[in-house]
């Protein structure tokens, strides 16, 4: 079977064997808001062709392909959920070539009653054996940083963090950026981050504090990008941890980022264990198992 991580940005498609082993892999910067007038079907088939060819006749679609932006909108599955609950609620798209299937994103409420939703993370939790056999933390940090709770083999809930996208506002188009140039920070920036987001103040006033040290000379402005990362970061893991000190979590991601939220979750008293973007063709597979093609 093809497995697809189809998000925003990106897509990524994973020819899948019958034992789930990874056969071929492709990558592409066709995400969903990079394919002109909706041209899926298109982009599609121009994308995986050869192993259409080649006698692959079904597909299996996660992510942002299913939102209202995408293809076509899955509505969202309500936690607890599983592969077997997910599978049930899988939406069929019409395509010449092969049978195509979208994965539904889950819905969940925080604790205290917040909605929450999210599309394509579900596939990569779903991906790590260790949280299906034995359940626990889940983190997948970038724009929308998600923290996953499974137990027994189902995501029981999750919140969500706006980490990534509130990094990039703050360095694009606040007054923090005036004092900030690219440059190899090294790690003393970004723990010194972490560890300000541990004392008195709240997250608004060390925000400021970026700023105010620069102006001081007390830090350097190729350093204030890992030292605002590292604030943000540090409020994100501690919150996320609050109830949980100590856990495991699995840290799912691109490495560079997966590095520095290991990081962030050893001083937040923590462990964390890394697993790579391919976590996704796991659960794409685990999923198709359990769904009905016929």
């Amino acid at each position: 079977m093809i497995g697809i991580d189809w998000g925003t940005t990106s897509f990524r498609a994973f020819r899948i064997g019958r034992d789930g082993a990874i056969r071929d892999r492709r990558s592409a910067t066709k995400g969903i808001l990079n394919v002109p007038d909706g041209r899926f079907s298109d982009t599609l088939r121009e994308e995986v062709g050869p192993w259409l060819a080649a006698g692959e006749d079904r597909v299996l679609l996660s992510g942002m392909i299913g939102s209202r932006q995408g293809w076509r909108e899955a509505p969202y599955l309500a936690c607890p959920a599983g592969a077997a609950e997910i599978a049930g609620s899988l939406v069929d798209i019409a395509f010449d070539w092969a049978k195509v299937k979208l994965v539904p994103g889950l819905s969940g409420l925080d604790s205290s009653g917040v909605a929450e939703v999210m599309r394509g993370e579900e596939t990569q939790v779903l991906g790590i054996p260790a949280l299906l056999r034995d359940g626990g933390i889940a983190c997948l940090p970038g724009t929308h940083s998600k923290w996953v709770r499974v137990a027994g083999g189902r995501i029981s809930g999750f919140t969500t963090h706006m980490t990534g996208e509130a990094f990039a506002a703050l360095r694009g188009h606040t007054i923090l950026g005036r004092t900030m140039r690219d440059g190899p920070p090294g790690d003393a920036p970004f723990d010194a981050g972490l560890s300000r987001s541990a004392e008195p103040g709240g997250l608004l006033h060390h925000l400021f504090g970026v700023r105010a040290l620069a102006l001081a000379d007390r830090l350097k402005e190729q350093e204030a990008p890992a030292y605002l990362s590292g604030i943000l970061i540090g409020h994100e893991v501690r919150a996320a941890l609050a109830q949980a000190e100590g856990s495991v979590v699995q840290v799912i991601g691109a490495p560079d980022l997966t590095a520095l939220y290991a990081r962030a979750i050893a001083a937040c008293g923590g462990y964390a264990e890394r697993h790579d973007g391919e976590a996704a063709a796991n659960g794409l597979a685990l999923i198709a198992e359990h769904a009905q093609w016929t």
